[in-house]
């Protein structure tokens, strides 16, 4: 790597912390700075991304991205891992390893993406005559970072090793850890380094493995973090500047010992716990600041200030626990007030930061918080709440420190999916707005992890639930829609009761059919000029499928004048808007009594009159066996399977459809068109029939662009007699 060039970099991060790691990089001596979720681009000189390596308080990793590769299909990504030159990237005797995230329809999981990319490297390296590079998955030499966004692979060398959170002075570490660069966040917000250039003190009442109060000591002591870290990816790299990274390493070893040298804050911390005290002092040995960092046995009811020196003024941080690993909340509410307490009557005019999971919990030390940050520790969504103890007063307990009208923060998970939604919507706005839309699916599943179906109709939103796979446990479903539940309202800009949940399950014959609820309340909705009737709480369906938009409007515009034919016509929002494009005479059959109640009020609410749009209760089989009419228009839409009790014989739809389609054709008019639409995954239309008919398959063009993420939602075809 050439110190003279600059080159694109790009840092990872809890989410949280890109700007504070924004900052820091510009303080290393980054050129420039772009802040994405999750980390920060940066630019500069191959000597900026050795400084960031060992500098960084805040990142996981520094990447070096080297390529952007198609990944329509394994094969092409493997072809363009294959054609990069990785003899001049690493040798082959290295060990190596591949973090792969991300999936498209063709990449359908990480292990087979890191499994390609694996292969071609070594078939590269094969091919040139060299020996195969072998894999280490736990301490490889080089580590490569492939992450795929839709059919883009980004391909970075990880020039970190492994995670810069993992300093090298913790070896082992309580109950529920904190993570180093988590812990440097909460200082930074919390102005520790202000405060110690004040001259203050930072005092850690549960310290556990002396995590913050060994990140603060690093911090004053101006030691960098990766100091004590056995090597970094880099090091195994063909451009790797040895000389150049000796000159930075050996003036961080400089700073380090002039800083353990220095007249230091005072730094204590206190923990119950005797044998977390031993690992404490175990991990403040290895950095060498045994001078600096003094930690004793004492629980938080007996926590004082130090008083063999003056202390006006200093920071009190620290993590307690909050119910998610340890303890219980009803326990640590306790345990909370007295933390408040403590804060209040023994450190007057300092400032305290609680790093907590749980509000509640924030709420019971009784002290009014002046600031709040989002963080996340681990998966754990956390908030940062900092005090100023020099202006505050304890309050009854239950009394709120925090803004009671402010909502917690959502968890990583439920931000992403938040995100999500809120992108989608943004993609469909201005269709909807050209369209005049009033329903339309803003979410499928985009994520498999949050298996829901989020469809907008009118100010009110449904989501249906996809049941869950057999290795998801109930437990971690429900967490999910619980996620689910608190970022939609926001996401969506609507009451939380005007969203409606329900479970979605594989169903079969007449399950579709069953009442789930009993509110029986019909919303009315538009759609083109049609008012229809939709019910969100009742049925596991709502009355209106919304992949068929396209379908029910081209059968509106097509149907002035003509005798129109709806077969298994469900709510009848066809035969709508087929009677209101001036179709002569509609005929609607369906064996369904509910739903053909719910069609005669569609018919109600659109003012048409009955007796033009003959209803009929009976199997669609059964009625075309004996029918005599002739219809210039049909719609045959059946489901895939049924066995209703009302059936002589059960219905599939790939093996009937054959009969059932000429049957239809019997009773169209020389110059008529049928169309024939069902929603069977992976169905094939029967050859025979693409003989003996015009068939025309029109799936992508009753696709709605809502829809364009789950192309096989359903099938169509135009059929008409040759």
């Amino acid at each position: 790597m050439s110190n003279a060039d600059s080159h694109s970099w790009f840092a990872t991060c809890p989410k949280g912390l890109e700007s504070l790691l924004a900052v820091e990089l510009g303080s290393l001596g980054a050129d420039s700075t772009r802040e994405t979720v999750a980390g920060v681009y940066f630019t500069g000189p191959s000597a900026l991304a050795y400084r960031a390596c060992l500098w960084s308080r805040l990142a996981n990793r520094i990447l070096w991205p080297l390529a952007q590769l198609d990944a329509t299909d394994g094969d092409i990504f493997y072809q363009g891992m294959k054609d990069i030159k990785w003899g001049g990237v690493f040798d082959s005797n290295k060990t190596i390893a591949i973090d792969f995230s991300g999936e498209n329809r063709n990449i359908r999981n990480t292990q087979f993406g890191a499994q390609r990319s694996k292969d071609a490297i070594v078939d590269w390296f094969v091919a040139t005559g060299a020996p195969r590079p072998s894999v280490d998955r736990v301490n490889p030499d080089v580590r490569l970072n492939v992450r795929l966004v839709r059919d883009r692979a980004h391909l970075s060398i990880d020039l970190s090793g492994g995670s810069l959170h993992q300093r090298g002075y913790r070896l082992q570490s309580g109950v529920a850890p904190l993570k180093e660069n988590l812990a440097a966040a909460v200082l930074l917000r919390a102005d520790w380094p202000g405060i110690a250039a004040r001259g203050g003190a930072l005092i850690d009442p549960m310290c556990g493995s002396a995590t913050l109060l060994l990140e603060g000591a690093m911090m004053s002591a101006d030691i960098a973090p990766g100091l004590g870290r056995k090597g970094f990816g880099f090091e195994h790299l063909l451009m790797h500047d040895a000389a150049q990274w000796g000159a930075i390493f050996s003036d961080a070893k400089s700073r380090a010992e002039r800083g353990r040298a220095a007249q230091l804050p005072e730094i204590r911390g206190y923990d119950w716990d005797p044998a977390v005290i031993r690992r404490a002092q175990e991990n403040i040995a290895r950095v060498g600041l045994e001078n600096v960092v003094r930690v004793s046995c004492k629980p938080v009811s007996e926590l004082t200030k130090p008083t063999h020196r003056p202390l006006p003024i200093g920071l009190l941080v620290c993590n307690p626990p909050y119910g998610e690993r340890i303890g219980d909340k009803e326990q640590l509410a306790g345990l909370y007030r007295q933390l408040g307490e403590a804060m209040l009557n023994e450190f007057p005019g300092w400032q305290a930061a609680v790093l907590t999971s749980d509000l509640d919990l924030g709420k019971a030390t009784g002290l009014r918080s002046y600031k709040r940050y989002a963080l996340y520790n681990g998966a754990i969504a956390a908030s940062l709440l900092l005090f100023d103890l020099c202006v505050n007063e304890l309050r009854e307990m239950g009394r709120s420190q925090v803004d009671a009208e402010t909502p917690p923060p959502l968890t990583e998970g439920a931000t992403m999916f938040a995100n999500r939604v809120v992108k989608n919507r943004k993609r469909l706005s201005s269709w909807v707005k050209r369209e005049k839309i009033d329903c339309y699916r803003v979410y499928d599943a985009d994520m498999p992890e949050y298996s829901v179906a989020v469809d907008i109709y009118g100010e009110h939103v449904h989501v249906a639930e996809y049941q869950a796979p057999k290795n998801v446990s109930v437990e971690a479903a429900e967490r999910r829609l619980d996620e689910i539940r608190s970022a939609l309202p926001a996401a969506l800009g609507v009451d939380a009761e005007k969203i409606i949940y329900k479970q979605r399950s594989r169903q079969r014959g007449a399950e579709q059919y069953t009442k789930r609820d009993s509110q029986g309340e019909l919303l009315t909705v538009t759609e083109g000029q049609a008012k229809l009737l939709v019910n969100l709480s009742d049925y596991l369906d709502t009355g209106l499928f919304l992949d068929h938009r396209p379908l029910r409007l081209r059968i509106g515009q097509e149907a002035a004048g003509k005798d129109f034919l709806n077969l298994f016509c469900y709510t009848g929002s066809v035969t709508v808007h087929a009677a209101l494009g001036g179709a002569q005479s509609t005929t609607s059959i369906d064996l369904s009594k509910t739903y053909l109640t719910w069609l005669g009020k569609n018919l109600a609410v659109n003012q048409l009159d009955e007796r033009c749009n003959t209803v009929i209760r009976e199997d669609c089989q059964s009625w075309l066996t004996l029918a005599r009419g002739r219809y210039d228009l049909i719609l045959l839409d059946p489901p895939s399977f049924s066995n209703s009790k009302a059936m002589t014989e059960s219905f599939d739809v790939q093996r009937d459809h054959p009969q059932l389609v000429r049957m239809s054709m019997g009773v169209l008019r020389d110059e008529g068109k049928l169309y024939f639409s069902n929603n069977r995954r992976g169905f094939i239309l029967d050859a025979s029939l693409q003989e003996e008919f015009l068939c025309e398959d029109i799936t992508e063009k009753t696709l709605p662009p809502d829809y364009q993420r789950k192309r096989k939602m359903h099938c169509c075809w135009l059929i008409s007699h040759k």
